[in-house]
Order: structure tokens, then C-alpha cells, then sequence
């Protein structure tokens, strides 16, 4: 892995590098997960890390409920588990642990408890994996008061954004996005700390609000518009950076948030909110959404490209947006 910063890389090389790095600098530090050993991953992320560091990793049974809850357990009692959900729609049989335990001990003890604690987990749809394995629910963690969530959306912030989970003495989920891990880029970029948002390219004429994956498609739409469009990559949604997003609104006057998760009750809602009670008066139109219709993901492959936003439909959008006011 010493060969990672001398030039590009992927997205799951980097976060096999962060983890690395948090397990070598810290003893602490465990990794917990069905197969995240000697096989190194369903998605072969922790690839190599077994040889390292094996008595910082522990292959579990297939029983979320359980590994989590032990997870939440060593945090409490000093270590800073790494805890891998294989897939973010087996969230539902893992919640307690995560929502009454991690997220609420240390408020409920007066500080006394502590849960420095990592949830990794991998979401998104665009594989043909249908309506099981390709939810993405950000919203759901988003929601419950007590932690943090990071979605990271470049090569650089797989890793920076993983170590600073690591490094935070707060339970955070960390979302992976599956149809990033072969994205190629380069380490190094500007670091952010965690709940910082980052510009990704400038314009003038619409605010283009997103994260993970749909990052990739709203810089496609940027480079092919034909108006200007600013791009926010939240980077995270707990804590949410409310200064940058209404520099950037406030300049152009029109928003559009993208994202992967369905519309209906997700993450969107809630910005365009903010963004509506903080800028009302500076706004030309009002706030768009752009996401996932509320129905089930499809496995038939034509029909989930369908419902995905793209590039095109970003594009479009924003266009929409400029020709009404």
C-alpha cells in the first residue's frame, strides 16, 4: 500500500489505507465484522489487514444485531471499534444498539460513558442488486440526535473523512458509496475537517447541493450545461455546514439538491427547508429536489437507471430552474 500517495488511487484502496493507518497508530483500535479478516471483505476493503493486524480484527458470525451490540459495548469500555455493516439495508436489524445505545448513553450518563465508535457501511443503487441491497437510508441515522454521519464522495475524503471518524470521540456512521470503490483519484487534496462542505466548482447561476455518488453525476451535468452551476459536496450531513450552502445560495438564488435516497421524508426535505426558512427572501424560484421516486429499487437494470438521477436529469433540471426565474 506505500505505492497509494505517489499517485492515483482508488477509492477502496483509501479507505483499506485509513484503516491501516487508524489500526497501526492506535491499539485500541479494532475492526469488527463478517468477514473483514482473512477474506478480506465482501468488496475486498480490508483486503491485507487481517496479516497486519490480527489480533485488531474480528470475523463475526452473520448476526448484526449481535456484533454491534458488542461493538457498542467495547466502546464503552475503552476501545474504538470499527464496526462493518456489510450492506446499509441490514441496518434494520441492528438499529437498537446504534439508536438507544451508541447515540444516547453518553447524554443519558452526564458525559460519563463514552462511545467513540465507527459504523462502516456501504449503500447505493446501480448495480442490479434490487430492493434489498440498495437502499440508501441516510436519513434513518441522520435523524437520531447523538450522531454524527459522513458520506464521502472523492478518493481523499474516503480516507481523511475515516480517519477523522476514527479520531472523534462521538459514534459516527460512515457511508461508503459501492459504485465509488473503483473511482480513481488522488490523495492529498486540501483536507477538510469532519462538517465542513467542500466546493467542487464554482458558478453563478444554480446551487447544485449532493453527496457520494451523485457527485460524480452533478460534475458531469456542471461540464456540459450550458448555465453555470455551483457544486456543493456536503461531505456530511451531521454536522451540516449551513454557512457554506447559504454563501453559495445567497450568490445564485436558485437550489437544487440531488441525492440517491428516495424523496419522499429524505435528506432533501430537510435542506430544502433550511435553505427555504434561512434564504426565502434571496431566493428567485424555490428550492428543487432530485431523487429517487418512492418505490422500491428495480433489479431489472433498464428500469433502475430509469429512476436514478443522472447527469442528464441534473442538467435538465438546472435548466428548468434558470428559465423560471
Amino acid at each position: 500500500m506505500s505505492s497509494l500517495a505517489e499517485g492515483e488511487t482508488r477509492y477502496l484502496d483509501a479507505i483499506n489505507l485509513a484503516l491501516a493507518t487508524a489500526l497501526d497508530q492506535d491499539e485500541r483500535v479494532v475492526l469488527i465484522g463478517i468477514d473483514v479478516g482473512a477474506g478480506g471483505g465482501i468488496f475486498t476493503v480490508t483486503r491485507g489487514l487481517h496479516e497486519r493486524f490480527p489480533d485488531q480484527i474480528i470475523d463475526t458470525p452473520i448476526s448484526e444485531m449481535g456484533y454491534v451490540g458488542a461493538g457498542v459495548g467495547a466502546a464503552m469500555t475503552g476501545l474504538r471499534p470499527i464496526v462493518e455493516i456489510m450492506f446499509m439495508d441490514f441496518l434494520g436489524v441492528c438499529l437498537d444498539p446504534i439508536m438507544n445505545q451508541a447515540a444516547k448513553l453518553p447524554y443519558m450518563s452526564g458525559g460519563a460513558l463514552q462511545v467513540p465508535i465507527v459504523f462502516r457501511t456501504q449503500t447505493g443503487a446501480g448495480r442490479a442488486a434490487a430492493a434489498q441491497h440498495s437502499q440508501s437510508l441516510e436519513a434513518i441515522v441522520a435523524h437520531i440526535p447523538g450522531l454524527k454521519v459522513v458520506l464521502p464522495g472523492t478518493v481523499t475524503d474516503a480516507h481523511d473523512l475515516l480517519l477523522a471518524a476514527v479520531d472523534d470521540p462521538n459514534p459516527v456512521v460512515y457511508i461508503e458509496n459501492r459504485r465509488l470503490y473503483g473511482m480513481k483519484g488522488r490523495l492529498g487534496e486540501a483536507p477538510l475537517p469532519l462538517g465542513r462542505a467542500r466546493v467542487t466548482k464554482e458558478g453563478s447561476d444554480v446551487t447544485v447541493i449532493t453527496w457520494g455518488q451523485m457527485l460524480r453525476e452533478c460534475l458531469k451535468a456542471a461540464s456540459e450545461v450550458d448555465v453555470s452551476l455551483e457544486v456543493i459536496d456536503l461531505r456530511s450531513l451531521v454536522p451540516l455546514d449551513w454557512d457554506t450552502i447559504a454563501t453559495s445560495a445567497t450568490k445564485t438564488g436558485r437550489v437544487l439538491i440531488v441525492h440517491e435516497a428516495v424523496e419522499s421524508f429524505g435528506p432533501g426535505a430537510e435542506l430544502a427547508a433550511g435553505v427555504g426558512e434561512r434564504l426565502f427572501d434571496l431566493l428567485r424560484v424555490p428550492v428543487r429536489r432530485l431523487a429517487m421516486p418512492s418505490v422500491p429499487t428495480p433489479f431489472a437494470p433498464s428500469l433502475e437507471q430509469a429512476l436514478l438521477p443522472s447527469a442528464d436529469s441534473v442538467a435538465a433540471t438546472c435548466r428548468e430552474l434558470v428559465r423560471e426565474g
